[in-house]
């Protein structure tokens, strides 16, 4: 019999009908999926980016496994929350082996450490083996300025950039988050004491600007990625504040938050050096920040970008808006 043509014969309205039911299955499979998304470092502290990644999940309704060093209160509170809490150290193997089977997402992130690359490596190589079909890593907004051949004299910097590179072979589907300098990780243990006792900023950035970002900001763009990845996989996500000024505009935006005066004191970086020594930091960590007021003195930290109200809807936290919610840490406002 002939077919007028896009009419398929008895044999083709089968394969058509058996296609459109394989779709749908695949698709009713995926949608029903309920394999856990793993957030790492999800017990940090309040603020800290996977323990808020973690909670904006769990606020979706999406499962959540939630890696932590040690049982505590955090833990507890996670579990409180939905979140299955698993037990784990990002450098063993058999732990990340452990943790990451059975998890088809994850949110990748560690605290500023000496292993920071081998860790990466580690989960690359476990993400592989399981097959997740995402993962999201944090870097920073300084790997988009380096190369083999120019690199930073901060540790870490040079382990962000060796990760991406790393991440960038492995295979994986990797969504790149590259904040500037987090608000609640600098700014609020860095500054509060100074404000709070003198009024004053004193930081050695010199003229440069900077346009830091919460944390909370971040962990909202990460969760957005992490409840539907297909459409950033391969992506790079700069994010920063609202604004980039240097650290006498800084001060004003203190002074507005607090109805008091601050101002911006440029000291010297090796005094700068000297007080965060002599508060016991590990050296890691030292050598990371003195990079870092190196680079916001040579405007390397000048950048901006859009990234947060792109793919949340909502505009950046201002430093105006961060200082006002943490006002007792800085003093209180008169």
């Amino acid at each position: 019999m002939h077919h007028p043509r896009g009419e398929p014969g008895e044999s083709g309205s089968n394969l058509i009908s058996v296609t459109r039911a394989f779709i749908v299955r695949r698709n009713s499979e995926a949608m029903t999926d309920n394999r856990s998304i793993l957030v790492t470092g999800a017990a940090g502290r309040l603020g800290a980016v996977g323990r808020t990644v973690a909670e904006l999940l769990l606020d979706r309704g999406l499962p959540v496994r939630a890696m932590v060093r040690r049982e505590d209160d955090r833990a507890a509170a996670l579990r409180a929350a939905g979140a299955e809490v698993v037990l784990g150290d990002l450098l063993e193997p058999a732990d990340v082996y452990r943790v990451v089977n059975g998890c088809r997402r994850i949110y990748f992130g560690m605290s500023l450490s000496p292993g920071y690359l081998e860790a990466t490596m580690t989960m690359a190589a476990v993400a592989r083996e399981v097959e997740v079909e995402a993962l999201v890593n944090m870097s920073q907004m300084t790997v988009s300025q380096m190369s083999i051949q120019q690199t930073t004299t901060s540790p870490q910097q040079r382990q962000h950039f060796l990760s991406e590179q790393a991440l960038a072979w492995s295979g994986l589907q990797v969504v790149t988050i590259r904040p500037t300098v987090f608000l609640e990780g600098f700014f609020l243990p860095l500054t509060s004491p100074s404000v709070r006792d003198r009024g004053r900023i004193e930081l050695p950035f010199g003229q440069g600007k900077t346009s830091p970002v919460a944390t909370a900001d971040v962990a909202r763009v990460i969760a957005a990625v992490l409840a539907d990845p297909i459409p950033h996989l391969g992506r790079i996500y700069e994010l920063t504040g609202p604004c980039s000024q240097d650290m006498h505009g800084v001060a004003r935006e203190y002074s507005d938050a607090l109805n008091r005066e601050v101002v911006y004191s440029d000291i010297p970086p090796a005094d700068w050096e000297r007080e965060l020594k002599q508060t016991g930091l590990p050296e890691h960590l030292i050598r990371h920040l003195l990079t870092m007021a190196d680079l916001n003195r040579a405007g390397r930290y000048d950048r901006m970008s859009d990234g947060v109200e792109r793919m949340t809807g909502r505009p950046a936290m201002s430093i105006r808006e961060f200082v006002s919610l943490h006002a007792d840490a800085f003093g209180g406002r008169r």
